[in-house]
């Protein structure tokens, strides 16, 4: 709750400091006197924007300070997530300075003007003729329903499903985007992986094939060679053979002449066995040799491909093609993937989607419960407050889709009149009218959730007499729960404040300023008699008024 307010320098307020109690304060002052000017301050404090001209003296700092009792507001995790010092009695303050910027600060750590709004409105809810505009908007509706049904906790979990729907339809929509742009990509991929593969050269050691291409090209040259060296080899009486046959049988004999020459005898021997093992490798090779022009065209075949498949891939050697070839695998199997990680993210969706629609239904449920009480509750009150004949009818109905709330479509609808037709809020109802449901809504959401401090500014215009009396008596119930503040016309309602403030203006220094005074008892009653009886007070106006107080 509001414990103290001070305002400095703004509008026609000079230097004001008040202290508010809790229960129902009201607040009265005639027409310009500058209600409008205490609202307009407070506003401030809550992360309003500032408007200049209402900066009483441009050349000097304007002071907003406000001190808040938070008690019973369970704030400590929003001080926490915004990085501020929690006290159970806290001060904001607003600073508007004569160059026209502004400072905030809580606790005296300044803040951003998001932080100090989002602080403001868990505070303060100021209650104007603007403000009743929003019982015809879906989410205020929903607000007071949920109250009753108290979804607030299956709202979050609805809330974290429909964010995690989104990101997978998101992420969807993603990789259906992926797969239609790599198609092209992975076709081509696909073709350059099945031509390799097709190819059969990826296993092949060329240095071999080329060493056998030359080979079965040349097979002519080869055979006249080899038939040339067997016969220097082996030539009756002319051949290698011979001479080193020949050279043998020599030293053999020098051998067994002398040891000397033994040694020589075996390195003799010795070059005669490689040389017979030599021209029997020579045969043999000269043997096997035999055209095959099929199996020419066929490595001549390869080593095209292969040679078309280096320049292709701007390659040099079989291990490069493998490596591209590889790169060329992983690529198709990264492209292919999305298909599967499409299976996988569709799943996840219809996973989430049935939680999504279980949750939306427990809560559509639960609101269903209480409309029946809500409708009830909301014309005992409009009657009680000079609406007789009021009857609420609270519709809903069923969308298609997930909504950020949940799947529900709400519409109230009154009916004024007798054998009148329904009609939704924001047709065919008055502003009066709609102030009345809006205090009779906000008294059944004090019943049911922590609200805080509420200042109504005017909500009883166009009411008189005995309806006056039971919105006062309204407000004085809800102050059982919570702060209020009203700024009233109405003798009725003033005088049923536990507080009751006056708001007027004075000269001083050859200005005009506001100023807010407490009134005792006996300042009451003269306030309240001149509120009955205007400028010419009576006796009769007078024991009213004190009727009224008691």
């Amino acid at each position: 709750m509001i414990s103290q307010l001070h305002i400095k320098n703004y509008a026609l307020i000079e230097d004001l400091r008040v202290d508010f109690s809790s229960g129902l304060t009201t607040i009265t002052g005639e027409t310009g006197a500058g209600k409008s000017i205490l609202l307009g301050g407070l506003s401030l404090v809550l992360g309003k924007r500032i408007d200049l001209s209402n900066i009483k003296d441009p050349s000097k700092k304007s002071i907003i300070e406000c001190v808040f009792q938070l008690n019973l507001y369970n704030l400590n995790s929003f001080f926490k997530a915004h990085d501020l010092e929690y006290d159970s009695e806290t001060i904001i303050r607003r600073e508007i300075l004569h160059s026209g910027k502004s400072r905030a600060f809580v606790n005296d750590s300044p803040v951003k003007l998001d932080v100090l709004l989002a602080l403001g409105s868990r505070l303060v809810d100021i209650h104007s003729q603007h403000q009743t505009l929003s019982l015809t908007k879906d989410a205020f509706q929903f607000q007071i329903i949920d109250a009753l049904a108290k979804t607030n906790s299956d709202l979050e979990a609805y809330n974290k499903l429909l964010l995690n729907h989104k990101r997978i339809e998101k992420d969807i929509e993603v990789l259906k985007y992926k797969k239609q742009q790599s198609k092209n990509e992975f076709d081509y991929q696909s073709f350059l992986v099945n031509e390799l593969e097709a190819s059969k050269v990826l296993e092949i050691d060329t240095e071999s094939l080329e060493s056998e291409f030359n080979t079965l090209s040349n097979i002519e040259d080869i055979q006249a060679e080899l038939e040339y060296s067997r016969q220097l080899l082996n030539a009756d009486e002319v051949g290698t053979n011979a001479h080193l046959i020949s050279l043998k049988q020599r030293f053999q004999k020098l051998s067994e002449l002398s040891d000397n020459f033994k040694s020589i005898y075996e390195r003799i021997d010795s070059l005669a066995i490689e040389l017979d093992d030599i021209s029997f490798e020579i045969e043999s090779k000269q043997n096997s040799l035999e055209s095959d022009p099929k199996r020419l065209n066929e490595i001549e075949g390869y080593l095209k491909k292969i040679h078309d498949l280096f320049g292709k891939h701007s390659v040099n050697s079989m291990t490069a093609l493998n490596a591209v070839y590889n790169a060329l695998l992983e690529k198709t199997s990264k492209l292919g993937n999305y298909e599967q990680q499409l299976n996988i993210s569709n799943d996840l969706l219809k996973d989430n989607l049935k939680k999504l629609k279980a949750i939306s239904e427990l809560i559509t449920s639960k609101r269903q419960s209480v409309l029946p009480k809500l409708e009830s509750k909301l014309e005992d009150l409009l009657h009680d407050l000079g609406m007789p004949h009021a009857k609420f009818k609270i519709g809903m109905a069923l969308s298609e889709s997930f909504l950020k709330n949940g799947k529900d479509l709400l519409c109230f609808e009154l009916r004024t009149n007798k054998g009148g037709q329904f009609l939704p809020l924001k047709k065919g109802v008055s502003g009066g009218e709609l102030s009345r449901i809006m205090l009779a809504v906000k008294f059944v959401l004090s019943k049911h959730q922590q609200l805080p401090t509420i200042m109504f500014d005017e909500i009883d215009t166009g009411v008189s007499g005995e309806i006056s009396n039971k919105m006062a008596s309204i407000m004085q119930e809800m102050s059982r729960y919570m702060q209020v503040f009203t700024i009233t016309h109405l003798p009725q309602i003033a005088a049923k404040g536990d507080a009751h403030f006056k708001v007027f203006k004075s000269e001083k220094n050859n200005s005009t300023i506001t100023e807010l005074k407490t009134l005792d008892l006996q300042e009451r009653l003269e306030e309240i008699t001149q509120m009955l009886a205007g400028s010419k007070v009576t006796a009769s106006a007078k024991a009213h008024a004190q009727q009224l107080l008691n």
